[in-house]
């Protein structure tokens, strides 16, 4: 008996810790975890601001700017240009194009080199590919348009000199708060799982996916990444079905599939439907339509990490005002994670988006 008491006692104190995912999830609330694309500590969005003064000198230049996009096809990308463009708007800030790459490097190599021949005083986009497009960015600023980041920025660009300033979510933590959301939803058992992630050099998709992998192993255990599948675009929701359909098969015992962003969900959601995998649990990050609405009906999706979006395009708009006023910026501002399930679902969307839910999400909730 003393033999068997010490080895419980031995197997207690070696058994491995596990996180408490309502306790991350909270603290998690509290910071932002990112770092910029060269390893710039995070501003926070409240210290980007315009005094009345400021913001009468920006109406008198009649300013003009160009949104240019990597990609449109989704609730995240339409929410920063209704931010964009609401506060270059209060800016007095004219608005002459906003284009749409399809993730396509050379797509946005030619909506850069076109939108260079109207001499915008701006620019704001998020580079589809940092090495592919750095030529075409490089020539902007040479010419003196003023250029302001989301997310990523060109290889060998220096914030300060080359751009004003990047902003982001905390995608790191965003990655953080689904690996925890993950373990929420498959309880204290774990189990074995599997990632659809984006296969591209993107500073924010990768710091999603180190930021899951690395927290699954340390604070769970118990859950076991059995499968990866990388994905490339353009049809995301399509290759993502097509991944996690294979990994479904060739796995069948994995529990829960984790997804880059809110539309590989959509894929995995396919795919789980296909595969008669009613009880599959899907994490991921962005708050999308599609994804709200499994979740406000219970279904495959029970967590994921939202950005702010539209706030971010405010912040990014008014430091395009710093650059005309020759004001110093920050050279990374991000905002800090939002973890969402069922429960903060409605409040959540209000907070990324700026106005209430659709009627199609708050009609699906249970």
């Amino acid at each position: 008996m003393g033999s068997a008491t010490a080895l419980a006692l031995f197997v207690g104190i070696a058994a491995p810790a596990f996180a408490d995912p309502d306790a991350a999830l909270a603290k998690l609330q509290e910071t932002v975890l990112s770092k910029g694309p060269s390893g710039e500590d995070p501003s926070p969005a409240s210290d980007v601001v315009l005094s009345d003064e400021e913001l009468a000198k920006i109406k008198e230049m009649g300013a003009t700017a160009a949104i240019v996009m990597h990609y449109g096809g989704n609730d995240w990308s339409q929410a920063q240009i209704n931010g964009l463009q609401t506060q270059f708007g209060a800016m007095g800030i004219e608005v002459i194009a906003v284009t749409d790459a399809g993730f396509k490097p050379e797509k946005q190599v030619s909506d850069l080199e076109t939108i260079m021949a109207q001499s915008p005083d701006i620019i704001v986009s998020i580079p589809t590919d940092p090495t592919a497009t750095a030529a075409a960015y490089r020539a902007a600023a040479e010419a003196g348009t003023k250029l302001v980041f989301m997310d990523n920025v060109p290889t060998g660009f220096v914030p300060g000199t080359d751009y004003v300033s990047v902003v982001s979510a905390d995608n790191y933590g965003n990655g953080v708060a689904a690996a925890h959301l993950m373990a929420k939803a498959l309880g204290p058992d774990g189990g074995d799982i599997g990632l659809v992630f984006h296969a591209a050099d993107f500073f924010v998709t990768k710091q999603r996916y180190d930021a899951f992998k690395a927290t699954i192993a340390s604070d769970y255990p118990n859950i076991n990444i059995v499968a990866e599948q990388g994905i490339g675009g353009p049809d995301f929701s399509g290759d993502a079905e097509k991944a996690a359909g294979a990994m479904l098969t060739s796995n069948p015992n994995i529990k829960g599939i984790w997804a880059v962003w809110d539309v590989p969900a959509e894929g995995v959601m396919a795919a789980a439907r296909a595969n008669g995998r009613d009880d599959l649990i899907i994490t991921t990050v962005d708050l999308g339509e599609n994804v709200a609405i499994s979740m406000a009906q219970g279904g495959f999706i029970k967590g994921l990490g939202a950005q702010r979006p539209y706030d971010a395009g405010v912040v990014e708009a008014k430091l395009a005002g710093y650059a005309l006023l020759g004001k110093d910026a920050p050279d990374f501002v991000a905002l800090p994670a939002l973890p969402v399930a069922q429960d903060n679902l409605l409040d959540a969307w209000t907070q990324v988006y700026s106005t209430e839910a659709t009627e199609n999400v708050k009609a699906s909730m249970q």
